[in-house]
């Protein structure tokens, strides 16, 4: 791993945590983290909710993988909200500060991560993971990977962080311009060292059994999202 972050550490000051963690939600909502996973799931949401007008079949789940404060969950809950499907968000959290913070903002959390994932096989309607990869290993993030695929029944989103000097200088200077904390400012500069290219995310996709492809957005982002894998009926 490159670097270290405040949130590879579970202990880590709640105090530190929550500030982080806000200065991580304006991030996304100003720079595209956000609108990369809205946009990745648009075609899902869109397409199912033409054919939830039919069956009325309109009460999904979510599962965000490395919840932070829930503020992705809540804004893709709006954005299904939208098309007429009921989302029911639940967060996944191993820091326990966060947890807390994400059940205030009105997320369910669970306790757990995604090497042991407590969901049964297509358990689960959509599972997200924003700015989680990065903060794993390599063969650990694969197995992530797989791990989605296999308890999501609609649809997974992965989004993460172009590697980039150009975005490293950036979000330094937005940091400082936007008043944010000096451990956030260092985090979000590691965050883009650790970040991926498009052929390294293709590459753990394939490595995952993962029919997908890695595509560029805005703001430095790397997105992946595709329909999961049937279950086998092998006996």
């Amino acid at each position: 791993m490159i670097g270290t972050e405040l949130l590879d550490d579970r202990r880590a000051d709640p105090r530190a945590v929550r500030s982080e963690l806000g200065d991580i939600a304006r991030l996304n909502a100003l720079f595209g983290g956000t609108r990369a996973v809205l946009d990745a799931l648009e075609p899902f949401l869109r397409d199912s909710s033409n054919v939830q007008r039919a069956t009325c079949d309109v009460h999904w789940t979510l599962l965000d993988v490395g919840t932070g404060s829930g503020d992705i969950a809540r804004a893709v809950t709006e954005a299904a909200r939208r098309r007429g499907i009921t989302l029911t968000p639940i967060g996944l959290e191993v820091i326990p500060v966060a947890a807390r913070l994400a059940r205030g903002n009105g997320v369910d959390v669970v306790m757990g991560d995604g090497s042991a994932l407590p969901f049964a096989p297509k358990s689960v309607d959509i599972v997200i993971a924003s700015q989680v990869l990065h903060h794993l290993p390599r063969a650990v993030a694969v197995r992530w990977i797989a791990g989605f695929d296999r308890v999501a029944r609609r649809a997974v989103a992965l989004a993460d962080l172009r590697r980039s000097r150009v975005a490293m200088a950036g979000v330094w200077l937005a940091g400082h311009a936007l008043r944010m904390d000096a451990t956030t400012r260092h985090d979000a500069v590691v965050s883009l060292r650790r970040g991926y290219t498009r052929r390294e995310l293709d590459t753990m996709l394939a490595e995952a059994g993962v029919a997908a492809a890695a595509r560029y957005r805005p703001g430095f982002r790397i997105v992946a999202s595709w329909e999961p894998c049937a279950p086998s009926t092998k006996s």
